[in-house]
């Protein structure tokens, strides 16, 4: 374990991205595109891109259910996929049932089960990172020709799978929005996909999400007084900005939904749609579940929290 004044230290997570050019080089011709004066290795955080106008998504200011029929790529979708796409501009998420079969499902918890077994699985807040860097399997789910297309028509442009995320048990992680921890410029720009590796229930620990969220402002350092100075993050903890989301919610009148998927069932949030995990009433069961997340291609990428350019 880092001790904390590491942790807090920019110049620490800068000397480590120095050395790290090969990862980092994808934003370098996007700073100069809109006039940011860093490094590829400097810290960077939201208020870098305050006085600057990025292009917003085109379903974050149309209506998809107007615009969306009229996107060649939708129009060769199937029409059940077509229909749960139509809410995405309202809504902020898409429910896709049954989009795994149940023999496609085993095979995930084979491999899961495997990587655990065999030791290459990277274990981090009791949950695996980066299992499809592992897994041929798993990356070849995330990087699947038809929802990269589905992803790709929600965000009007091209996405690339970032990172995958698997879950033994339920998370049980308050509400937050994914842009805390995988943010970008213009924002919006980040997608994710949930999928059900088994049926899930009250007992297990269920997914739940606030419709329409996405259309709140986004929640930054600034917005929970986390900035910090030009060498030390700001000392802020996590609970802190959980906070700030709970009042948020309780000042926004956001309703609830928890989502009580099958087996095989997928769900695909938008970049600011507030969601966490239910408590589990039964400790003993399993909550088996398989994230994705996807960044689009021309756009800047940090951890705002952290105030770290995104390595690739």
């Amino acid at each position: 374990m880092l001790p904390n004044f590491i942790k807090k230290s920019k110049i620490s997570y800068e000397l480590y991205n120095f050395f790290n050019r090969s990862k980092l080089k994808h934003n370098i011709a996007l700073f100069k595109k809109y006039g940011i004066k860093k490094k590829y290795y400097s810290s960077i955080s939201s208020l870098d891109f305050k006085n600057i106008i990025g292009k917003i998504n085109p379903y974050d200011k149309l209506d998809s259910k107007i615009e969306l029929p009229k996107n060649k790529v939708f129009q060769k979708l199937d029409k059940k996929i077509q229909d749960s796409l139509l809410s995405w501009s309202e809504k902020g998420f898409v429910i896709l049932n049954n989009y795994y079969s149940n023999e496609e499902v085993d095979r995930f918890n084979v491999e899961v089960d495997t990587l655990i077994k065999s030791k290459k699985a990277t274990w981090r807040y009791n949950r695996i990172l980066f299992a499809n860097k592992v897994s041929t399997l798993i990356n070849n789910a995330g990087t699947d020709k038809k929802l990269l297309s589905i992803l790709s028509t929600l965000l009007g442009k091209k996405v690339s799978l970032f990172q995958s995320l698997n879950f033994i048990k339920g998370s049980q992680q308050r509400s937050h929005s994914d842009s805390i921890h995988m943010t970008t410029f213009p924002t919006g720009n980040l997608i994710a996909v949930w999928i059900a590796l088994e049926d899930i229930t009250l007992e297990n620990g269920a997914l739940h999400y606030y419709p329409s969220s996405h259309k709140l402002p986004y929640i930054f350092n600034e917005d929970y007084n986390n900035i910090g100075s030009k060498y030390k993050l700001g000392n802020k903890t996590y609970t802190d900005y959980e906070n700030k989301i709970e009042e948020v919610l309780k000042n926004n009148k956001l309703k609830k939904e928890v989502f009580l998927a099958k087996k095989g069932d997928l769900l695909i949030w938008h970049a600011n749609l507030i969601h966490g995990g239910e408590p589990v009433l039964n400790k003993d069961s399993t909550r088996k579940s398989m994230v994705f997340h996807y960044y689009a291609n021309d756009v800047i990428c940090y951890h705002e929290i952290t105030q770290r350019p995104t390595l690739k």
